[in-house]
């Protein structure tokens, strides 16, 4: 059996030396869409920026793709990033480029491809997220929901292994949540990019993830497929996956 892609060995993480999240164990194996799920300051984002390589933990162990992170020496560490893909709650597209030269930054900067390879490979990709024609357009020009679209095609530009998603979906309106949700299955679908995203929506969670691990209290709370958090008895889970939304509970769709 294949190592998990992403492992936590208790692990604690946090800020100058204050633990967010206590004792972390969990693994995320080959082609699994996980949410991390939890109430605004429980630490799934913070855990997230851990996996990614921008915050050392304060304790623990932390293997990405088989490889303690952290222990590797900073070019290495570097090297084993490029097989990931990270995609920010704020969509961090650089405004003084193009849409295209955003996606292409890092094929340019990390591969030695041919300038029309990129630029062929950048075509399909924006096709891939339904922006088939935006190249040359700025990213002020673009809605909430297109600059998602365009920072998931950046993110996933090199074929990661594992995709890093920090809510992408906050703040769009139900429609547009669901396109993208679309867009990281078709990922998962034609890439075979094993996903771990970060988000409250729970229609989001109910179309695309595969099981939940659920944060609070400093440690994790709930985990497993998400028929089974939504059946949970403890009043934690119980309330985030039957919040009242205009009046009426989410349908949850046993997977």
């Amino acid at each position: 059996m294949s190592a998990p892609l992403v492992e936590c060995r208790n692990l604690t993480v946090g800020y100058d030396d204050m633990p967010v999240l206590e004792g972390i164990d969990l693994t995320i194996e080959d082609g699994e869409i996980v949410a991390l799920l939890g109430g605004s300051g429980c630490g799934k984002s913070t855990l997230l920026r851990a996996m990614t390589g921008l915050l050392v933990p304060l304790s623990g162990e932390l293997r990405v793709l088989g490889e303690p992170l952290y222990e590797l020496g900073t070019e290495e560490r570097a090297k084993l990033l490029r097989r990931t893909g990270t995609a920010f709650q704020q969509d961090a597209l650089f405004g003084s480029m193009s849409i295209g030269e955003n996606i292409a930054l890092p094929l340019r900067e990390l591969t030695k491809l041919p300038g029309p390879i990129i630029d062929e490979m950048v075509a399909l990709r924006l096709a891939m997220v339904g922006l088939a024609g935006y190249e040359g357009r700025p990213p002020t020009s673009l809605s909430g929901g297109q600059r998602k679209r365009a920072a998931l095609a950046r993110a996933s530009i090199l074929d990661p292994e594992v995709m890093f998603c920090d809510e992408p979906s906050a703040g769009l309106d139900p429609a547009i949540a669901a396109s993208i949700d679309q867009t990281l299955l078709q990922f998962r679908a034609a890439l075979g990019i094993t996903i771990v995203i970060v988000t409250h929506e729970v229609a989001s969670i109910e179309t695309i993830a595969d099981r939940a691990i659920m944060f609070a209290d400093h440690q994790i709370i709930a985990r497993g497929t998400i028929a089974e958090l939504a059946a949970s008895k403890q009043e934690e889970v119980f309330g985030f996956f039957h919040r009242v939304a205009d009046g009426e509970a989410p349908t949850l769709t046993a997977r």
